[in-house]
């Protein structure tokens, strides 16, 4: 059996469905410091280091992050579908 359902709403109405809570203004001021933060940076060093301190795990956690989003950018493209995963059928 398969069941669909279709909401139709605002991304900030879906947050509120779910009781996820509104981290706007975190968001407006982390993305203020950053730009601070960039805009001071004079050199690749300085921004090497910063990456090492913001970033669980180091560099390691960049290359997990990094590894994530080119497989999620792949399976968004082939449709999610891969080529080990079959249906069974009932």
């Amino acid at each position: 059996m398969k069941v669909t359902v279709e909401l139709d709403c605002t991304p900030e109405e879906a947050r509120r469905l779910i009781g996820l809570p509104d981290v706007g203004k975190l968001n407006e001021s982390y993305v203020k410091e950053m730009s601070k933060f960039l805009q001071g940076a004079n050199s690749a060093e300085q921004l090497q280091n910063f990456t090492k301190i913001i970033a669980p795990m180091g560099e390691a956690g960049l290359k997990m992050f990094s590894s994530f989003l080119t497989g999620a950018m792949s399976a968004s493209s082939t449709g999610g579908k891969s080529s080990s995963s079959k249906k069974k059928s009932d």
